[in-house]
């Protein structure tokens, strides 16, 4: 490992103490100043990077080096823990994975521990991700969601606000400030409470039409249960009735067979056994209590004899009774599909759907006062939006002069920013009745486009500095990563170039990655990254300079090489930044 910490934060400890929401943390409010900042950061098999850990520190951090030492390494690292997409041809060869770390100050997070946010990224060969953040374990989405609030990355493809049109409103309010947050806080609470409302009425059924099907469909329901008129128990009558039918010719044949059995056998056989023991029923008191108990059998089995007899007289269907319990059974089934699993459930349904008819009849007056009500919440909405809008078409030109300044200072002169808002005549959003877009124009004659058309990163980088430079003191991004920012420029754009850096850092902590000298003597803190050969693998290295060793720093990018020279016009630089 490498890397000298002077910042005077507290140590990022590695330890996790506790776990935390990721939900409060992605919420949290965060305070603008130098006590925000990335203080350390770990990468591990990462191209040529073995194993380094950069202690970084508040205000300009400038990262030179030489070629291929693996400065954008360290960018491409940042982008990884900050959720960016990962190529496992990134990972070191002859390792099965790679590894991203780091550690913010955030001093006013409840949710830190001692001041400090821990966060990382494991990727393996085969693909899978493992994120932490505190040590609790979160998706990668979740991870580019938290720390989209915290670090922004300028480079060659990696200006991900800049590009979002939906972030340019934002940046429009963050530069006119007071003047419309104010006006903006009251619309919000508008539109919500007009939000609140607009849902109720969904769920009242305020929209007539709407309301109207509901009724129908309700009322039709009712209807068809109505007509069914459904008793309890029904169906397992009909369902006892149709199994007897189903079965009529076997039940016929044997009750057929049993009324034989019992009127010709059975009676005729108890009636001659009645009369063998009257006979002898004087002799002997059993044999009386044996004929009387024998013919209260008798008389049962008559009883039984007629009771089998109309059994059979029973079974003689025609065939309209028959389909009357199979279409009465079809009805009750095709109601249970609909309205419940039972008869019992399917006349609950129909006593609730008539009490939610009554509902909604009786509901229109109440609509009628929300309508109302959403209406006055409408006319001071667009009120608002109005004057918002006016407020922001003024300031759209002020800054988009603004912009357009600093850009002829970065040697753009045929750029030009035109920060466009456009008025939703039908469509209220959050923000009011507003889309913002900036559109650029990078060379004369050429048709104005959005500014994620740029194609070029180095000009990408630029139009991002300028924009960061005019709303440096509104910007809510803590850390901001700049890379090939001096593509294509020197001189006097350099010198302008490093100025408007160190003005930013003045509010944010910054990270460059940078070939220009002018830029490197601007730097509070810099930082060489070099490359080694051990035992036929190149690693990476990086170390953070003394002052003596940023003079000798400068005088190499300035030159190539040091010398007197080269030192004199580094030392003039360093003493500019001084100054």
């Amino acid at each position: 490992m490498a890397g000298i910490c002077l910042n005077k934060k507290k140590k990022c400890s590695r330890k996790v103490l506790t776990i935390f929401k990721i939900e409060d943390t992605i919420k949290a409010n965060i305070f603008l100043g130098g006590n925000h900042m990335i203080t350390t950061l770990h990468i591990k098999n990462i191209g040529i990077i073995e194993d380094i850990t950069i202690d970084f520190n508040q205000g300009l951090n400038v990262l030179t080096g030489e070629t291929g030492a693996g400065k954008t390494l360290i960018i491409d690292s940042l982008q990884i823990i900050s959720g960016g997409r990962f190529s496992k041809e990134m990972i070191r060869k002859g390792e099965n994975q790679s590894f991203v770390e780091l550690c913010m100050y955030e001093p006013e997070n409840e949710n830190a521990i001692d001041g400090n946010i821990i966060v990382s990224r494991e990727i393996n060969l085969n693909g899978k991700n493992m994120c932490k953040i505190n040590g609790r374990m979160v998706t990668v989405n979740e991870l580019k969601e938290f720390m989209s609030q915290f670090i922004e990355i300028h480079g060659q493809n990696d200006n991900q606000n800049l590009l979002e049109n939906k972030m340019h409103l934002n940046y429009l309010d963050g530069f006119i400030g007071e003047k419309i947050l104010n006006q903006k806080q009251k619309y919000i609470a508008l539109y919500d409470k007009y939000c609140e409302i607009k849902q109720e009425l969904k769920n009242n059924f305020g929209d007539e039409k709407e309301r109207q099907r509901k009724l129908d469909l309700l009322q039709y329901q009712i209807k068809e249960i109505e007509e069914a008129n459904l008793k309890k128990n029904e169906e397992d009558e009909l369902e006892e009735k149709r199994k007897v039918m189903l079965n009529a010719e076997k039940i016929t044949e044997n009750l057929q067979e049993a009324d034989t059995l019992i009127s010709e056998n059975g009676i005729d056989s108890i009636s001659m056994a009645i009369r063998a023991l009257e006979k002898i029923e004087q002799i002997d008191s059993k044999y009386e209590k044996a004929s009387s108990e024998l013919k209260s059998i008798y008389y049962e089995l008559q009883e039984l004899a007629r009771d089998v007899n109309s059994y059979k007289s029973d079974m003689d269907f025609n065939e309209e009774e028959r389909d009357f319990i199979e279409e009465r059974l079809d009805l009750i089934y095709a109601l249970k599909r609909k309205y419940g699993n039972t008869i019992e459930e399917i006349l609950k349904y129909k006593e609730n759907i008539k009490e939610e008819v009554e509902h909604i009849e009786n509901l229109e007056e109440y609509n009628e006062k929300l309508r109302k009500q959403q209406k006055e919440i409408e006319e001071q909405m667009k009120l608002l939006a109005n004057n918002m809008h006016e407020i922001r078409t003024k300031k759209a030109e002020v800054l988009s002069e603004k912009i357009n300044q600093e850009l002829k200072e970065l040697e753009m002169k045929n750029a030009k920013i035109d920060v466009k808002v456009i008025y939703l005549e039908d469509e209220y959003v959050r923000t009011g009745k507003n889309n913002v877009t900036f559109y650029i124009t990078t060379n004369m004659g050429e048709e104005a486009k959005e500014l994620s058309k740029i194609a070029s990163g180095g000009e990408m980088s630029r139009t991002m500095l300028a924009i960061k430079k005019v709303l440096a003191d509104t910007d809510q991004m803590p850390v901001l990563v700049f890379d090939e920012i001096d593509t294509g420029i020197s001189g006097k754009a350099a010198n302008s170039v490093a100025s408007k850096l160190k003005t930013i850092a003045n509010s944010h902590q910054v990270m460059c990655i940078s070939h220009l000298p002018n830029i490197a003597a601007m730097a509070d803190y810099n930082y060489f990254i070099s490359k080694e050969v051990n035992q036929d693998r190149t690693k990476t290295q990086i170390k953070l300079l003394q002052e003596k060793e940023v003079i000798e720093e400068i005088a190499r990018i300035s030159s190539g090489e040091v010398n007197e020279v080269s030192l004199q016009y580094a030392n003039e630089l360093r003493n500019k930044k001084a100054s």
